[in-house]
């Protein structure tokens, strides 16, 4: 699967017709990380390589240079929960389910993970999720900014994530690029393809429909390039 992922993100930013992507898992679910039964079948050395495909999904899908929204309706635990981090915005519901259960099995997290967690609800917050093996329920994902949006019963998380997809696809394409390589300066693993040629506060084709179209008040039509 993680293989596959991986594929999958490398080939996204190929297609210049993808202009926003959505992860997902099936039904009630994200991920919920690695087969541990699988583990005990395998040797050391199989055991790390399997973590490092792990992590080269994760962070293909990290550093694609198009928006990405994850849609955790279920349980986002371990490489899971790192998955669901590495995407830009993030969709929860009443399913959702976070957290990084390894202090049992001697799984050493590695720096970049630990830091983005810490980054988001301090040092001893990452501390304690970590030593305890907490499971962080719904309204604690919100309430620490592990999720953007936590939708209500009855609100679809599928049609809430494509309206919100739909938005982004109507803003500049070089000013949500532009965000997304700021958010990521002086990361050392993420380096977002810089492909607008900007090097200004401006990008003269985005810049001039926008400013075009809210004088003649309508919608700017952003060319996608």
């Amino acid at each position: 699967m993680w293989e596959d992922l991986a594929d999958i993100g490398r080939r996204i930013p190929k297609n210049p017709k993808n202009k926003v992507v959505i992860l997902r898992g099936s039904k009630n679910r994200f991920t919920s990380g690695s087969d541990i039964k699988q583990f005990n079948e395998l040797s050391m050395q199989e055991a790390n390589l399997a973590f490092n495909k792990m992590e080269e999904a994760i962070s293909t899908f990290e550093k694609i240079p198009l928006p990405t929204i994850g849609s955790i309706n279920g349980p986002a635990m371990g490489a899971g929960f790192e998955l669901a981090l590495a995407c830009d915005i993030r969709i929860g519901t009443s399913n959702t389910l976070m957290g990084i259960p390894v202090e049992r099995l001697g799984i050493t997290l590695n720096q970049v993970f630990v830091k983005k967690i810490a980054d988001y609800i301090g040092k001893s917050q990452t501390m304690d999720l970590v030593y305890t093996d907490r499971l962080l329920k719904p309204k604690e994902c919100y309430d620490l900014g592990f999720l953007n949006y936590l939708l209500e019963e009855d609100e679809d998380i599928n049609s809430f994530t494509i309206q919100i997809g739909k938005i982004i696809m109507e803003q500049s394409p070089a000013s949500v690029l532009a965000v997304k390589r700021s958010v990521s300066f002086n990361n050392p693993t993420i380096s977002i393809p810089w492909e607008t040629g900007v090097s200004s506060s401006l990008d003269p084709i985005d810049f001039t429909e926008g400013v075009r179209s809210f004088v003649e008040k309508r919608k700017p039509n952003f060319l996608r390039r």
